[in-house]
């Protein structure tokens, strides 16, 4: 007995045959779906931040004010206005304010300046000054600069009558600290610091106000400069009434004494 095709064109499958699935990533919805979505999301990203960056270029945000914080007492209003115009460059988003904080700090007499935006089309600028204490000459190079009250060396021109250092390099600080204290033993005599000298081997030397000069020498353990002008101090009264204004040089070198020098002669005076 034969048994008839149920149908025309098919061919019956061959026993223990694997259907056949299509893989891929174009057979995979799932996938397609998540690289369709990852691709507008970013688009939406580049999209947006060209928006931002044609909005905050727009005109409306230009800078129209500068707001100088503190009047300054020794940067004028040109130096200020010089640096404005130099280095404020974009609008209230895209100004560089590190840049133009560097800018004002070239000017002279400034320290530290601070700049912040105020909304909406403003920039805040804070000046630090130098407060010179000092005039810097270098022994090495000739150079001059002015000291300010944390011992930093900065150029400027000078209008006041400053104290007049010179020491070696790196040594503004100790002097600074070193003219505080003669001042502070000074004080009794109405007397101050004219000029402060530190030799390469570390010895002072002082010239006062009024002329008078005082080798200090060397700080030593047993003899710090410091006790040795308190003691010259102390017997201020005796020196002025045998010297008067003839005593030109003042040489404290000494541990329990001082020489005295009047004009050409040299006289010693020993401390009990």
């Amino acid at each position: 007995m034969h048994t008839a095709a149920a149908g025309h064109g098919a061919e019956p499958r061959p026993a223990g045959a694997r259907t056949r699935v299509r893989s891929g990533f174009w057979h995979r919805p799932d996938w397609i779906n998540l690289v369709a979505d990852t691709l507008i999301l970013l688009a939406s990203i580049v999209l947006g931040y060209a928006l931002v960056i044609a909005v905050v270029r727009l005109p409306l945000f230009g800078l129209r004010e500068v707001v100088v914080l503190d009047a300054p007492q020794r940067v004028t209003a040109e130096q200020i206005e010089y640096a404005a115009e130099t280095a404020l460059r974009g609008n209230f988003f895209t100004v560089d304010l590190e840049r133009a904080r560097e800018a004002f700090e070239t000017l002279p007499w400034v320290r530290q300046a601070q700049l912040r935006r105020r909304w909406p089309a403003a920039v805040e600028v804070s000046l630090e000054e130098h407060a010179a204490v000092a005039q810097w000459q270098s022994p090495e190079t000739g150079e001059s600069s002015l000291v300010n009250t944390q011992g930093e060396l900065f150029d400027a021109a000078a209008g006041d009558s400053l104290p007049v250092f010179a020491g070696p390099s790196g040594t503004t600080v100790l002097m600074l600290a070193e003219m505080q204290h003669l001042n502070r033993i000074l004080g009794p005599l109405g007397r101050h610091v004219a000029q402060l000298k530190l030799s390469g081997r570390l010895a002072w030397q002082v010239v006062l106000d009024d002329g008078l000069v005082i080798e200090l020498g060397k700080n030593q353990p047993k003899s710090p400069v410091e006790a040795r002008l308190e003691r010259f101090v102390a017997a201020w009264p005796d020196i002025r009434m045998r010297f008067g204004e003839r005593l030109k040089v003042a040489d404290l070198r000494y541990p329990s004494g001082f020489a005295a020098r009047v004009g050409a002669e040299d006289l010693k005076r020993g401390t009990q």
